[in-house]
């Protein structure tokens, strides 16, 4: 007599709150100990998980390496240009922005990242391409799309906006971005911040307007 046997089901499905804490383990350990220096173990241990749960949700090392630089970028990098003020603030929107970007990049987090990125600079096109992505390019892109709305207002003239986009974040990094990166700078007051963002708003105004 044949018995009815149900057909197995395609396995349990995947816990967020492991993925989650996977990922948040590999963001800790790849920005503490870089790539090389991290495992797969030792991101199983800090997440509280086994290794075959992490191999589970992340196929291989360099996977959930690019997730965790992918995430890492999200979160470092809120939408600068969610509250834009109205057209007649161009002025004051640019220091704002201005202010909001040098105050993520000069972060102890980013420094780390980058950091991180440069030592496995040439190992890795991939990973490298990912990160430009999610984050300068998402930044510059923001931008693009700030100052063509002004140039179709007629409040500034600038035939290549995208240039002129890497132009401003490149002014705004500065001198103090580097010293900070390579160890031998503090970290400007938010009173030096200020007048820093105030000088590059004023000079990038000065060049388009």
């Amino acid at each position: 007599m044949s018995q009815n046997r149900q057909k197995p089901g395609p396995g349990r499905p995947k816990d967020p709150a492991k993925r989650a804490a996977i990922l948040q383990a590999a963001q800790v350990l790849f920005l503490r100990s870089g790539y090389e220096g991290t495992s797969m173990d030792a991101i199983a241990s800090e997440a509280g998980v086994s290794k075959l749960t992490v191999y589970s949700h992340f196929t291989d090392k360099e996977t959930l390496y690019a997730a965790a630089i992918r995430a890492v970028c999200e979160a470092q990098l809120p939408d600068l240009y969610q509250d834009e003020l109205p057209p007649q603030d161009l002025h004051l929107t640019l220091e704002r922005i201005g202010n909001a970007f040098c105050e993520l990049l000069d972060s102890p987090e980013s420094l780390a990242l980058h950091r991180l990125l440069v030592s496995m600079a040439g190992q890795d096109a991939k990973l490298a391409h990912l990160f430009y992505e999610v984050g300068p390019q998402r930044v510059c892109d923001g931008m693009v799309r700030l100052l063509n709305q002004a140039c179709a207002r007629g409040e500034l003239s600038i035939p290549h906006p995208e240039e002129a986009a890497r132009q401003f974040f490149t002014l705004l990094k500065g001198d103090n971005h580097f010293k900070l990166l390579i160890g031998c700078g503090e970290p400007l007051t938010p009173v030096q911040r200020q007048q820093h963002v105030s000088n590059v708003v004023q000079l990038f105004l000065r060049l388009w307007t």
